[in-house]
């Protein structure tokens, strides 16, 4: 088949993977909203990843487009077809979850190939095929072994594989890697991202694994509470938060509350308990109105250079320092008892750094997100 042809030589076809759209989908289990008001369009051969904290709607969405559940309100398509009364079995979906449910008594090639036999695919041509697939993933050879011979990287490998088996135009992978160790989630978030290119099929990844998303997607959606607060590029998510919960919930931060006490058409102050603080007005807020400004860790520059007039400084006394390696960090107290953490690169400019030193942080205001005070920044602490 052409699907086969391609796979083999490893070339990309976008025609392989279908677009997903979500045109105003709701989702009600009795008195809850799992999902509320949600439209995106996923582009065809697009590697897209929903990412938020348990219960925020997630894993609801990926069943919704699988087809195991139909949506209370809104329309699901696949390729531009309304998927509305089309079965799992019906829709050009294939589904990945964390417990990748292998057959351990059968090789890994009859393991690659179980979709193929239950649609009629004679033994010669299903070997054939899985030999393909295992290859693509990189299991040459591997076609006779048993389940439990393979690693678990390996055994997420042929769960790909038996996937791809049945040329899906969407994949969907519901934290598919979360069982596994660190240094193995690592190496696996690469192999998936080389398969989905040489692959070309549509991806549609549910992780809560912030450096997951980052790392492999084409494009992130942040959810909370059912709803979609940013979609954008991975780099995007991370430098340019739209709201407190994404700016909260991406990456380690430090959060300033306040209020706006000047305005201009980049940038906005905030008035906080460490003092008057600049940075990028997102959302236009104007004086008066409730805001904090946020600002990352690595953005954070301490040394013990005290000048009162440099704007977005303060000072905070080192409690103690957490060495990573490449990187350390400073873990700060203000006299208004706030922690502040500032990343460092590993120099032999902190090795003499004690606790109780006062040092003096400073960042630039281009670095800062001035957004509007929201109590769930708390839940994506």
């Amino acid at each position: 088949m052409q699907f086969s042809r391609k796979l083999q030589v490893g070339g990309r076809d976008p025609a392989l993977g279908q677009g997903v759209s979500l045109d105003g989908v709701t989702m009600r289990f009795g008195d809850f909203l799992a999902v509320d008001d949600v439209s995106i369009d996923i582009a065809a051969g697009e590697f897209f990843s929903f990412l938020g904290p348990s219960g925020c709607g997630k894993t609801t969405i990926l069943r919704l487009i699988s087809g195991f559940v139909e949506p209370t309100a809104g329309r699901i398509l696949i390729g531009g077809q309304d998927m509305a009364g089309i079965g799992p079995n019906k829709r050009p979906t294939a589904l990945i979850f964390q417990n990748l449910a292998l057959f351990p008594l059968m090789p890994v090639w009859e393991n690659v190939a179980f979709g193929l036999e239950a649609r009629g695919v004679a033994k010669q041509e299903r070997r054939r095929r899985a030999e393909q697939l295992l290859e693509l993933v990189a299991l040459d050879g591997s076609g006779d072994k048993r389940v439990n011979e393979l690693s678990g990287g390996q055994r997420q490998r042929v769960a790909i594989a038996r996937a791809l088996a049945v040329e899906p135009k969407v994949m969907l992978l519901d934290e598919p890697l979360s069982a596994l160790d660190l240094k193995l989630r690592q190496h696996m978030r690469a192999e998936l991202r080389t398969i989905q290119r040489r692959t070309g099929v549509t991806f549609v990844y549910i992780t809560h694994d912030q450096s997951e998303a980052l790392t492999m997607s084409d494009r992130v959606a942040v959810m909370s509470q059912g709803r979609i607060e940013q979609i954008d590029v991975p780099d995007a998510i991370y430098n340019a938060p739209q709201t407190a919960f994404v700016a909260g919930f991406v990456g380690e931060i430090n959060r300033f509350a306040g209020h706006v006490v000047a305005a201009d058409a980049r940038h906005a102050v905030v008035e906080t308990d460490v003092g008057r603080l600049r940075g990028v007005n997102r959302q236009a807020l104007r004086p008066g109105e409730r805001a904090s400004i946020f600002i990352r860790p690595e953005r954070m520059r301490a040394d013990g250079a005290a000048n009162p007039a440099d704007e977005n400084s303060f000072e905070a006394v080192l409690d103690r320092v957490g060495f990573e390696g490449n990187v350390v960090n400073l873990f700060l107290r203000t006299n208004a008892g706030r922690e502040i953490i500032a990343q460092q690169h590993n120099s032999d400019d902190l090795s003499g750094l004690s606790s109780g030193a006062w040092m003096t942080l400073r960042f630039a205001p281009d670095s800062a997100a001035v957004l509007p005070a929201e109590g769930r920044f708390e839940a994506a602490a």
